[in-house]
């Protein structure tokens, strides 16, 4: 049993790219470093961009930084004093080159702004950056990370969904910073991850020990996702809380559902995203003629994210693999009954609180949906089961106490306990 300090932590929470409306990286920020504060110890972040939004009471750090993701500014020509600074030269050839580099730029930002101001934290927590500068603070103070899951599904996913060599190479390039990851990680002591599905592969891909890592489910913000009882649910309504052209996802093969459905059953996909009009699943929505049953709801607020979830029959989660599954639990929370693939660590999460299908599957996502509709008492009765189970297991006080365990077993092992 590792002994608990009696005073609170210093803690400086890392995350290269932190957008709190989308991915789970930004969410996890959010969330996590509000429930540490809440716990009593002291949270100061250093992130990339764009701004997650942090409460006010949560100091922020932004180092400068191209910003070359930027959607308003996307891929801009720096200046030619911007690219004076070595770290933004990196960055600007590794994009100029179809690199994701922000893992790499972000970890040298972040020992910059350290190299001065370690003896004020207890602990360094990176957020999947996994950088060499990751690896040099790490030398230095007591540090863990945290990898949501291994990052290598979804390059091969990515490249099976490809056909002609050259795009192919073009993932390849993409994902190099892989190779990083799998080093730095390597030489870390402690490592927290959100599933023991994640754990056990990311210990295979990245050939790591499992007794390295400390499973901290996520939790979901029942503040933000709740049920609401006077919104009346719309049968046939589907909501699907991902737009993103990505094979991880699994949107392909809803649609290729729905499109099934459509013809038994009258149906409506809504979307909480924006698509892109050029993309493959635009491409293929116009192919299986059922744009009209499709309704993108684009960037929409907590509130009303909370009554599309009241007013839908059911949400779809089709991901071909997730390390947790943040739009499953969200679902639950708002009572709204869940149709989920097994892909990863879904069924970890929707337990028996929802309906399992395999994964990349669209014929098993018909029957599902199907078999929803014609029963809305048995989707109800999910509905109120996904709900408690959200209560008792994923909550992000729960996540922030077993956080702070593991920062606990990270400051042994560097003598600091």
């Amino acid at each position: 049993m590792v002994p608990i300090p009696d005073r609170p932590l210093n803690i400086c929470l890392l995350s290269y790219r932190s957008n709190p409306h989308c991915g789970g990286q930004g969410v996890y920020l959010k969330n996590l470093c509000r429930a540490l504060k809440d716990l009593g110890h002291h949270v100061e972040v250093v992130s990339g961009p764009p701004d997650p939004l942090l409460d006010p009471d949560i100091p922020l750090c932004q180092p400068a930084c191209l910003d070359l993701y930027n959607p308003e500014h996307l891929f801009r020509v720096p200046t030619l004093r911007e690219l004076t600074d070595p770290v933004n030269l990196m960055e600007w050839a590794g994009v100029s080159t179809m690199g994701f580099p922000e893992p790499f730029t972000f970890g040298f930002r972040a020992q910059r702004y350290l190299r001065t101001r370690m003896r004020r934290y207890d602990i360094v927590h990176d957020n999947q950056s996994l950088s060499y500068g990751i690896w040099s603070i790490a030398k230095k103070i007591p540090t863990i990370a945290t990898i949501h899951h291994p990052i290598t599904v979804d390059r091969e996913i990515a490249i099976r969904a490809v056909r002609p060599f050259w795009k192919k190479l073009k993932q390849w390039r993409w994902f190099s910073f892989i190779g990083m990851q799998k080093r730095v990680s390597r030489t870390l002591r402690r490592i927290i991850t959100v599933s023991q599905c994640a754990r056990q592969d990311i210990a295979k891909a990245f050939r790591i020990p499992q007794e390295r890592f400390c499973v901290v489910p996520n939790g979901i913000n029942t503040r933000l996702f709740y049920p609401i009882s006077d919104i009346q649910r719309e049968r046939g309504r589907i909501i699907v809380t991902n737009s993103s052209d990505v094979p991880l996802k699994g949107l392909y093969y809803l649609l290729h559902a729905v499109a099934q459905l459509a013809r038994q059953r009258t149906v409506r996909l809504v979307v909480v995203g924006t698509p892109k009009m050029n993309g493959g699943i635009a491409r293929l929505i116009q192919r299986l003629g059922i744009g009209h049953l499709i309704h993108y709801l684009g960037h929409i607020s907590d509130d009303e994210f909370v009554r599309q979830y009241a007013r839908a029959s059911m949400a779809v989660v089709a991901s071909v693999y997730e390390g947790f599954g943040l739009p499953a639990g969200e679902a639950m929370a708002c009572g709204t009954p869940v149709i989920s693939t097994t892909g990863g660590a879904l069924p970890e999460v929707v337990g028996d609180a929802g309906v399992l299908v395999p994964p990349a599957d669209s014929t098993a996502l018909t029957q599902a949906m199907a078999d929803l509709l014609d029963h809305p008492e048995h989707a109800a009765e999910l509905g109120r089961r996904g709900y408690k189970r959200v209560l008792q297991h994923f909550t992000w006080q729960r996540a922030a106490e077993k956080t702070v365990a593991a920062y606990h077993e990270v400051l042994r092992d560097y003598g600091r306990l």
